[in-house]
């Protein structure tokens, strides 16, 4: 199995990417298991939705060379992790920009009017991991995590056919949160790598 898993942050020393670096202890742990990390804070891709993406949306055309590399990368992948800090309550713009430019009609989603959506990367599992900086109290009273849900695993791995794993919301907000949260990513590690 190989999993792909982007990330998000700026900071390499943040918490997010010691919880990929746990995630990828889980996955190690499974033998047969490979993995490849997109950091997209710095990949140096352009995620700006731009007009020559508008056009390809709505007229079609040529992929762009640099949509076309990273969809080969989703291409290689048997599981699709997102791992990002919350911001907003969703995504970093980043990781949105990413989907918005890659995810396109004719490789993640089919859209004909005559016929209902279809999702063309059915092959694919996705598992979101996300990091938030508050207690799970104030996600469950304002309805922050089933935005998420909605949002990403719904609105995102749905509309395309990937089979969700899960989503999970790792809180350090103080350190046995913060030990408790890099134990749960490294158990998720291993989920995804025996989700098969």
């Amino acid at each position: 199995m190989h999993v792909l898993i982007v990330t998000a942050h700026p900071d390499p020393a943040s918490y997010t990417h010691a919880a990929v670096a746990r995630l990828v202890d889980g996955l190690k742990s499974v033998p047969g298991t490979t993995h490849e990390i997109l950091d997209l804070a710095s990949s140096g891709f352009d995620p700006l939705f731009g007009v020559a993406d508008n056009d390809l949306f709505h007229v079609g055309g040529q992929t762009p060379a640099d949509v076309i590399d990273q969809q080969a990368r989703v291409d290689k992948a048997d599981v699709l992790v997102l791992a990002f800090p919350v911001y907003w309550w969703s995504m970093p713009a980043v990781m949105k920009g990413w989907i918005d430019r890659v995810f396109i009609r004719n490789w993640a989603f089919d859209d004909d009017p005559a016929r209902k959506t279809t999702g063309l990367l059915g092959r694919l599992k996705g598992q979101v991991v996300a990091i938030g900086g508050v207690d799970i109290g104030t996600y469950e009273r304002r309805g922050y995590l089933d935005a998420m849900k909605a949002q990403i695993v719904q609105g995102i791995f749905g509309y395309c056919g990937i089979q969700p794993i899960g989503l999970d919301l790792l809180l350090p907000i103080d350190q046995p949160a913060a030990e408790q949260g890099l134990q749960d990513a490294f158990d998720i590690g291993r989920r995804v790598a025996t989700s098969n």
